[in-house]
């Protein structure tokens, strides 16, 4: 076989094996045919087609249908028309394969790559093109918003993207508010352009007043004629207005929000509370957050956590209750959403914060606020701390100025098996005559009627299964009677005290002291003070301020500097306050021996005591009926 092979290979036997006629070359080409043939008839000539139907409402049925060139009236459309070339050409073929299913698809494909020169050129191109039934291309609104979305992206301005929304009409497409969002995302870009150059000219201002009404009447005319403003309209336009600090215009469109269903995102209704805020406008600020809430699609919208604080403090310092108790809801929204994250997040809120709103609640008399602002505080605590005294006292103070009283008492007796037994606690942390005196105001508010339901609720307390026997809340009751002249009541409660089980301290002397000093009875004052040293009390030095006073009462200012010199050998310091009150008395007097001593003192204590002008003149006055 392999021999076979090798023959057959083999140049000498390849002549053998041909025939013995002449050799042909071998070609691919058929031979001419040398016989003459008949020139074949002619085809009939094809009839001209009919122009393409003027009802698809294409804007360039002027131009050459049936090879789509360029004419003057294309040039002076509002769509650029593009060069001729091949890649115009191998374009144009291209958008002519595509219907409008399918540029939509591609359309999509490019917005993700982000490339907007595609989209204007083969928009452009597919406008102008024929389908294959040979009908000019026609676009609806969604395809138009993608070309108005590329002409944004490459830097168009609001006046070129409202000029090519109002061409729409050409094509018979109807813009809706995706459109007009263009426009205004356009104006937003040219207000942060505006806001963004260094110096401010009167050219800058008059452009952003100029832009500010071509977005207001834009609005306007949408709420008129149509269409409708969605969520991004109401964002877009409040969000340009309130940078650009026109308020008004903003408040007025905010309003309509509820009333059109629209939801507001989070970066425009931080804006919204801030402005307001900043423009002192509180009550507003309540009143649209209301709104926000109860609509269905702005109530979980919350501000930051930054602007809450913001929030309450300007509610704090303007005593707006309503708006500080919102500002709590918030940072209790907040809190919430801390503890239901993996891995929570524990939000809280500042103490002092807390006793700032429950100041509030008792200058607006709002127990809503009061029971909120403890409620937070507690939650914020986490049981892992007991709040401060302060605390505890600003939370009496507002129960007492809502008459609240027994709810007050109650908090007292948190306060005392809080800080009763504590370590470095101030002595006069349940002092009634400066940390517990808005109890003691309230206590004898309504004169006898007050003190003896007071009376009756401590009795109750008394005789319950943990009894509440509090010297501190006695020694209120006590310093109430000599607030309201009552001395036999005064001296009775006083007596009663060990009849309780109590114990009297030195602010239940001092009240006993208060007490013979507003009757004018000074002997008996001295004799309290005598009896609380004889027992060994140590007098404090609002003991030595109400002896001053007993003295000062029964107009003998010699007696009150011997009291101011033995409050100065027990190591306290007289006051500023003190020390006036005896000079006043030493100048009613005439006793300038006295006078003298009164400014020794000062000098000594380096208090600047001041002069009362005003009162010479009010005092040296002479009331005669001559005429």
């Amino acid at each position: 076989m392999a021999a076979k092979s090798a023959l057959l290979r083999s140049p000498t036997f390849l002549p053998k094996l041909l025939p013995s006629f002449p050799l042909r070359l071998i070609s691919t080409s058929p031979p001419l045919s040398q016989e003459p043939q008949l020139e074949p008839s002619p085809s009939p000539p094809s009839p001209t087609p009919l122009p393409p139907n003027p009802s698809t409402g294409s804007p360039f049925y002027n131009e050459n249908w049936r090879t789509p060139q360029p004419t003057a009236a294309a040039a002076a459309s509002l769509l650029p028309v593009p060069g001729q070339s091949t890649a115009a050409g191998h374009m144009m073929a291209f958008s002519q394969i595509l219907d409008l299913s399918g540029i939509m698809n591609l359309f999509a494909d490019y917005v993700a790559s982000q490339r907007w020169n595609d989209i204007k050129s083969v928009f452009e191109y597919w406008v102008r093109s024929l389908d294959e039934s040979g009908k000019p291309n026609k676009p609806d609104v969604n395809l138009f918003n993608h070309y108005l979305r590329a002409q944004l992206m490459l830097g168009a301005d609001s006046a070129e993207l409202l000029d090519l929304v109002q061409a729409m009409q050409e094509f018979a497409v109807l813009p809706n508010a995706a459109s007009y969002n263009l426009v205004f995302e356009a104006m937003v870009k040219e207000l942060e352009s505006l806001n963004n150059q260094q110096y401010e000219s009167a050219d800058s201002q008059s452009r952003k007043t100029a832009l500010v009404e071509a977005t207001t009447k834009l609005f306007d005319k949408m709420l008129a004629e149509g269409p409708l403003p969605d969520d991004g309209s109401f964002n877009l336009v409040v969000g340009l207005l309130i940078k650009a600090k026109h308020f008004d215009p903003a408040l007025t469109y905010l309003d309509l929000v509820p009333k059109y269903g629209r939801t507001l995102n989070q970066g425009v209704y931080n804006g919204c509370i801030q402005f307001l805020l900043n423009s002192n406008k509180p009550d507003t600020a309540t009143s649209f957050i209301d709104k926000c809430k109860a609509s269905a699609e702005n109530k979980n919208l919350v501000p930051t956590w930054n602007l809450c604080h913001h929030i309450a403090e300007v509610a704090f310092r303007s005593d707006n209750s309503k708006l500080a108790y919102q500002s709590l809801e918030y940072f209790a929204r907040w809190i919430e959403r801390g503890e239901k994250t993996r891995p929570q997040v524990q939000l809280s809120v500042d103490e002092g914060l807390a006793a700032a709103a429950l100041g509030t609640a008792s200058r607006t008399y709002d127990s809503k606020l009061l029971d909120g602002s403890w409620q937070i505080l507690k939650r914020s605590l986490r049981q892992k701390k007991l709040p401060n005294p302060e605390t505890y006292l600003m939370k009496i103070n507002a129960y007492a100025s809502l008459g609240q009283v027994k709810k007050a008492f109650e908090t007292l007796n948190e306060l005392e098996m809080a800080y009763r037994d504590a370590e470095n606690t101030d002595p006069e942390l349940f002092s009634p005559f400066t940390s517990l005196h808005p109890l003691v105001t309230a206590c004898c508010r309504n004169g006898f009627s007050s003190l003896d339901a007071v009376y009756l609720e401590l009795e109750k307390w008394s005789q319950a299964e943990k009894p509440y026997k509090s010297i501190a809340a006695l020694n209120c009751v006590l310093l109430g009677c000599a607030n309201i002249w009552d001395l036999d009541r005064a001296y009775e409660t006083f007596q009663a005290l060990e009849k309780l089980g109590v114990t009297p301290d030195i602010h239940s002397y001092n009240a006993l002291l208060y007490a013979f000093g507003k009757h004018q009875k000074t002997s008996e004052a001295c004799n309290v003070f005598e009896h609380l040293v004889s027992i060994g009390a140590n007098p404090n030095a609002t003991t030595y301020s109400l002896l001053v006073d007993a003295h000062l009462v029964n107009r003998d200012p010699k007696s009150a500097l011997k009291v101011i010199d033995e409050m100065v050998e027990a190591g306290f310091m007289p006051t500023k306050q003190m020390l006036k009150k005896i000079r006043r008395r030493c100048s009613r007097q005439m006793d300038y021996d006295s006078d003298d001593k009164v400014q020794n003192l000062a000098r000594n204590f380096n208090i600047r005591m001041g002069n009362e002008v005003r009162r010479e003149i009010l005092f040296n006055l002479q009331y005669s009926t001559n005429y």
